[in-house]
């Protein structure tokens, strides 16, 4: 009797062990390396056909994502959360603005600054307004070959004229954009002036009335201005003059299309701002007459000599304007001292005779 109740045990404890190994219990989903995504993404001919008849490619370059910043740090499924199950969720397939807005918000998971920042800038609000054009994250960043930003600087320009290519085109011919593509460091690149990602508006004046304290910033600094023979009060000249203190004065009140005063870019272009050495300056004194007449119709051809530029008065540089600047900072303070005077000295007779 014994022998049997313990064989009966000795059976069921056999029975559990193998049922046990026939259905194990369920575990977390084994998650998808990038070696299995290239199983069939490494394919160059795959694709998907979209509503609107488009075909949407779906390879990727296996060698240009392990190269990319992400290629060592991120598995697929780090921006493709749920696509490690067969088969792959659903997505909108109806064309193929639709299909690459529902990976719009990827990025966001690890980069919520800068996609706050998109929020802010034009391209963002050209695609709230429904304008598909516009670019997001992977348009500008490209999404599996992604390198670090800025490297090498002049990309960032080639980046730009996907969209903007008459503008690049421009750049490349200016004094800016030639010593870019020189591998100069200390030249403005696109995103210097216009920002990474809250890419303002470039046809709002409030923008614009805000460009000398942006050029201001090369421009402004002395060791760049050592270096390149510069004035370094390029800034301080044109705040000081008439041009700069309406803009300073009365530039927040009269922000509009209206153009009321000139900033840099009315006078030196945008993006094709040319070396002053340049023949084709707009700012050389052979051309300078033209400028002006851009917003002052009548201009004569001696009208720019009312202009000091961005020279200081010296006795080298406008000898006379100079001695009528030291002659009233000597003769200003002296009436104001001398009326001072006389009040103090006609109140204490006063009190006096009182």
């Amino acid at each position: 009797m014994r022998l049997s109740l313990a064989l009966l045990a000795l059976l069921t404890a056999a029975a559990a062990a193998v049922a046990g190994a026939e259905e194990p219990s369920p575990g977390p989903p084994a998650t998808a390396t990038v070696q299995d995504c290239l199983a069939c993404h490494g394919d160059a001919g795959l694709s998907l056909t979209l509503g609107t008849g488009e075909t949407q490619g779906l390879h990727v370059d296996a060698a240009a994502y392990a190269r990319s910043v992400h290629g060592s740090a991120l598995n697929c499924t780090a921006c493709h959360p749920g696509f490690q199950e067969q088969p792959h969720p659903t997505v909108n397939t109806a064309n193929r603005a639709e299909f690459r807005a529902a990976f719009r918000s990827v990025c966001k998971t690890c980069h919520l600054e800068d996609d706050r920042k998109a929020h802010d800038g034009v391209h963002w609000q050209l695609l709230a307004a429904g304008d598909t054009r516009a670019p997001y994250c992977a348009d500008c960043h490209t999404a599996h070959a992604i390198a670090p930003p800025a490297r090498p600087r002049a990309r960032i320009s080639q980046t730009c004229a996907q969209c903007h290519p008459a503008v690049v085109a421009a750049y490349r011919g200016s004094v800016h954009g030639r010593a870019l593509l020189d591998g100069n460091p200390d030249v403005p690149a696109c995103t210097d002036c216009h920002r990474a990602h809250d890419i303002k508006d470039p046809r709002d004046r409030a923008w614009l009335l805000e460009t000398p304290q942006l050029c201001g910033k090369c421009h402004g600094d002395p060791k760049l201005a050592a270096k390149y023979g510069m004035s370094p009060n390029v800034l301080g000249t044109y705040l000081s003059d008439f041009h700069g203190l309406t803009a300073s004065l009365h530039g927040r009140k009269h922000a509009d299309d209206a153009r009321f005063t000139a900033v840099c870019v009315d006078c030196h272009g945008v993006h094709d701002i040319r070396s002053v050495k340049d023949p084709q300056s707009t700012v050389i004194r052979a051309n300078l007459v033209r400028t002006c007449r851009k917003c002052h119709a009548g201009a004569g051809e001696s009208f720019p000599a009312a202009w000091l530029s961005h020279y200081e008065p010296s006795p080298d540089k406008a000898p006379l304007v100079y001695g009528v600047r030291v002659f009233y900072r000597a003769f200003i303070p002296f009436v104001i001292g001398g009326l001072v005077l006389q009040m103090g000295l006609h109140l204490r007779r006063y009190r006096k005779e009182r």
